[in-house]
């Protein structure tokens, strides 16, 4: 830049001397002996005229330095140089300016690129209650706390804050509750012993009101706060999956990252597994497969049966070493299958199968949050409702001395149904219990609790059942220091003998499954639990107890120890039964589809999935031309109706044609109109959306198996998907502005206001022409080529025609209406024809009759204002040529035209963008849900493909346990 502006000052100055001598030149001319002539230069060709110059330059100078005279001060040349070098800089000014205002413009697009790129958290808004609910959430929980704050027990946690504070909060807890006593004594309130109705009538007499108020109350209080709950928990259900499915992403996020950063292709280490951890994996494959084939899933695993708070969830405990269930006071706490998978580990940790999570079981904040998640998980899986659910929540549980087995916990086998429990949960446990216990390889761990009379169990008599010979189950009997206490002696020894019971067992063992107390640990459990066994007086006596039949320990090392025993026994004919399925499987494949790959239903969404979308690029793809037309066409389907009925026929039955349609516009552009034109917009975005679907079925290519996922797509979508609210009032402007223009500009725009009236009336007439022909009849010639008659009251309506075009004939721009001397003039005319009608009649059959006539008239006046339009430009309003109804029609045509523009700009700019985004959650959303997903992704194929990959794997995994296990051997 420097060394061009050093070039450009060097041509300045040296023009700048030529043209001073030049001036000194003209000044002097009798010196330098040379006259001017303009008129001979300018005859003269520019290079000869350049040589002068050139040669008058050299000889100036010459004479200069000759005479030694000195040419005058060149102050014109220096003032020329001064504003050449000020045009220069304003010029790179201008350049610096437009740079920095179009790199502002490229920011500002490249940030409106990112921010649309984020994700979308609206989901959040849906989540978290706001607004009144938020209000009324805050203003429950204060009534609750009001109501029940003077029952409130005494934190323990209160003594951290010193003995003195809580001395002090008793005192004046104590004085509260006295208050509220003698006030209960004063309003004649009886008083009953307990403390829990003690507490409540007082506190209902403190507070003036009658017991059947504060029940009510309470009543309501109470179904508030149920309400709240099952709000508070379809919160956490939800913010749970968005939270997992964050996980995921951000796993798959941080792996391609790790690729990208190294730049080289890893793969991944194998882990070595565990064998528990292998065949727990096999089992997990088998939960979710379902076969049309008599194979079934008869892998070995331990099921713990048993009545309700018998204990079998404190046994499960006991094996695990870990107090992993959440737990409740008589209320049934687990709804659904458990399955644990305990392995020997250095560390005493519990993972969920579907989670990276890892808890810390030493740790009681670890184990909250792990019975906090259990019991979630067990809320979670109940729907419908239900209050048991067949969903199986896995998971695993690794520590030092564990016994590596598989057991699944049942819900309790329950007598009696509570209010709150479904009509069909005792037949729900009972079926799903025998469904595990039918198995003939699994292990039964029945769970009989001891401190109640055996006669009243439920389980003995279905473990009978399912197990006679009792090859495969082991009998537990729980709460043996209870029993100790109530029983009698001889009975436990029957029990655990096998000879109280007609069932049968492998063997039979006695446990303590704790005091009673919450907060024990298992560690305290099992020292209570061996203390109790070396000081009981049932382990004391001889004969009544063996040593190999008490404590959770032996109990553990015997359950194993059966466990895998029947896995080898079963393992190689299991593997075997799944290797015969898969060739029956992969044979139906080859004979049904032999030109096509096992595709499984998630791969078929991910292929669905990608055609989708890019139908969606597709959209915007589309030409203006088309936007246009398919908007305008559908502007017009929507509104024509309104302008005819409302706009075009009451203003042409009026004195003042267009004063009557500029009051009529000027409403409908105010009210109805840009809500309509948004409507339209929508149906036409939707219509090219389903006609470019539909225009993908006909390639070549096309898969029909995904016609009915892309439909449910695409009518979620477009159901959710709204148009912006500020496009309303944007159409609002736009419109009023153009219908105020009332003269049409050119030749052009009136004959296409002529041919949009035409081909509008003609539509027009063509519909009335068949409501004639329905109230009416066939024709003459009609009913003798097809037979036809005319009914009873078509005759009469062709009879009251007759007369009504006698009407029009006589006055062709007769009213509307009809007055009540030509009622009464139709009406004797008929009867003289033996045609009795009322006026009412009349009328009906008048209103088509005339729409017809005037229409006929509208479209022979458009005919005759064809070329009308420049006696239109001169006379205007007054032109012998009534051309208002083209005028009218231009200006509605107009407006069709501005608005379908400004739809087909917003479309393009903003709802295609906005209707890509909803496709793409609606696409995210059934990804997740794997039953939407089986009811779209459907057929022969689908299921086919789904049980070959499933059995597949299965066998796999199985080969891969049954190597590691002889390996082991």
């Amino acid at each position: 830049m420097l060394r061009i502006y050093q070039n450009t000052y060097r041509r300045t100055a040296r023009k700048a001397v030529v043209y001073s001598t030049k001036v000194a030149c003209c000044n002097h001319s009798t010196l330098c002996g040379i006259t001017s002539h303009p008129r001979r230069s300018q005859d003269n060709g520019s290079s000869s005229s350049n040589g002068r110059h050139r040669r008058h330059e050299e000889f100036l100078l010459a004479g200069n330095s000759a005479r030694g005279w000195q040419m005058p001060p060149p102050s014109r040349g220096y003032g020329m140089l001064v504003v050449r070098i000020l045009r220069g800089a304003l010029k790179l000014r201008y350049l610096v300016l437009g740079g920095a205002i179009g790199g502002g413009v490229t920011l500002k697009s490249k940030y409106e690129d990112w921010k649309d790129g984020l994700p979308d958290f609206k989901w959040l808004e849906d989540a978290m209650p706001q607004g009144e609910r938020w209000s009324q959430f805050s203003r429950n929980l204060i009534e609750v706390g009001s109501l029940v704050k003077n029952a409130i027990d005494v934190d323990p946690k209160l003594k951290q804050l010193g003995e003195d504070k809580l001395s002090e909060w008793r005192n004046w807890f104590d004085s509260r509750l006295d208050d509220a006593i003698e006030a209960a004594d004063y309003q004649g309130v009886q008083i009953v012993e307990t403390k829990d109705d003690l507490k409540a009538k007082t506190t209902v007499a403190a507070l003036g009101i009658t017991s059947d108020e504060s029940r009510k109350k309470y009543e309501k209080l109470q179904s508030q706060v149920e309400t709240l709950q099952t709000e508070i928990m379809n919160v956490q259900i939800k913010y749970q999956k968005e939270l997992e499915k964050m996980e995921k992403e951000n796993r798959e996020l941080r792996q391609q990252y790790l690729l990208l950063k190294t730049n080289k292709k890893t793969t991944a280490k194998k882990i070595k597994k565990s064998l528990i951890d292998m065949y727990s994996e096999v089992l997990d494959e088998l939960s979710g497969y379902d076969t049309g084939y008599t194979m079934a899933d008869h892998l070995p695993r331990v099921v713990v049966v048993g009545d309700q708070s018998s204990g079998k969830t404190s046994v499960l405990e006991s094996i695990a070493k870990a107090r992993i269930f959440p737990r409740g006071s008589g209320e049934m706490m687990t709804r659904a299958p458990v399955k644990v998978t305990l392995a020997e580990g250095p560390y005493h940790v519990a993972q969920f199968r579907d989670s990276d999570r890892e808890y810390d079981l030493t740790k009681e904040s670890d184990l909250q949050d792990l019975r906090r998640d259990v019991e979630f998980r067990m809320k979670a899986s109940v729907r419908g409702g239900k209050t048991v659910s067949n969903e199986v929540i896995a998971m695993t549980v690794k520590g030092p001395g564990l016994q590596r087995m598989v057991l699944v916990d049942l819900p309790g086998i329950i007598s009696t149904m509570t209010v709150d429990m479904a009509s069909d949960t005792k037949d729900s446990i009972h079926q799903m219990t025998k469904h595990y216990m039918s198995n003939p390889n699994a292990i039964i761990l029945c769970i009989q609790d001891g401190s109640v009379d055996a006669e009243r169990s439920n389980v003995t008599d279905l473990v009978m059942q399912c197990d006679p010979l009792g090859r495969r189950t082991i009998f537990v009997l729980t709460k043996v220091d209870l029993a100790e206490e109530l029983a009698d002696p001889d009975r436990i020894r029957k029990i655990l003998s096998g000879k109280l019971f007609p069932m049968k067992a492998l063997g039979y063992y006695a446990v303590v499954t704790g005091r009673g107390r919450k907060d024990d640990s298992i560690d305290a459990i099992r020292q209570y639990e061996e203390d109790f066994f070396k000081n009981s007086k049932l382990f004391h006596r001889r004969g009544v107890i063996m040593p190999h039949q008490v404590t959770s320990r032996n109990l553990s090392l015997a359950v194993s120890d059966r466990f895998w025993k029947m896995v080898r026994e079963t393992i190689e004919q299991q593997a075997d039964a799944f290797k015969a399925t898969r060739f029956n499987l992969e044979t139906e494949w080859k004979n049904n589809f032999p030109r096509l790959r096992e595709s499984g239903r998630d791969e078929l969404f991910d292929k669905a999935k990608g055609e989708i979308l890019d139908e969606v690029v597709t959209l915007s793809q589309i030409s203006a031309k088309k936007w246009d037309d398919a908007l305008n066409t559908k502007l017009w389907e929507k509104l024509s109706n309104y302008v005819f009925e409302t706009i075009y026929l009451p203003a042409a039955q009026s004195d003042s044609f267009n004063t009557m349609v500029d009051i009529k516009l000027r409403q409908w552009a105010e009210q109805a109109l840009p809500a309509k034109s948004v409507e339209a917009g929508w149906e036409a975005l939707q219509q090219e959306f389903i006609s470019l679907m539909e225009r993908s079925k006909k390639a070549q290519d096309h898969d029909g198996i995904f016609d009915q996922l892309k439909a449910a797509v695409v009518d979620e979508a477009i159901r959710r998907h709204s148009w912006e609210d500020k496009a309303i009032d944007m159409l609002r402007v736009i419109q009023l502005n153009t219908l105020e223009d009332r003269f049409v500009h050119d030749k052009q725009e009136w004959d296409s206001a002529v041919k949009f009236l035409e081909t509008s009336v003609s539509a027009k007439l063509v519909q009335t022409e068949e409501t004639l022909a329905q109230m009416f009849g066939p024709g003459q010639m009609r009913r003798l080529t097809h037979w036809q008659y005319l009914t009873q009251d078509q005759q009469k309506r062709r009879s009251v025609k007759n007369e009504l075009d006698k009407i029009l004939k006589n006055d062709t721009k007769h009213l509307p209406t009809l007055t009540h001397d030509e009622l009464t003039t139709v009406r004797k005319n008929l009867q003289r024809d033996n045609v009795d009608v009322d006026t009412d009649y009349i009328r009906q059959t008048w209103f088509p009759v005339y729409r017809k006539h005037f229409l006929q008239q509208a479209l022979q006046r458009a005919k005759d204002c064809r070329k009308a339009y420049y006696l239109y430009t001169q006379q205007g309003a007054e032109c012998e040529i009534s051309c208002s109804d083209v005028v009218l029609f231009w200006r509605i045509q107009q407006v069709i035209k501005i608005t379908g523009n400004a739809l087909r700009q917003q479309v393009i700019n903003r709802e295609a963008r906005r209707l890509d985004k909803e496709i793409k959650a609606v696409l995210d959303e059934f990804s997740d849900d794997e039953e939407k997903k089986g009811y779209l992704l459907t057929g022969k194929r689908v299921l086919l493909a789904e049980e070959l990959i499933k059995v597949r794997q299965i066998q796999e995994k199985l080969e891969e346990f049954i190597n590691s296990l002889n390996q082991e051997k």
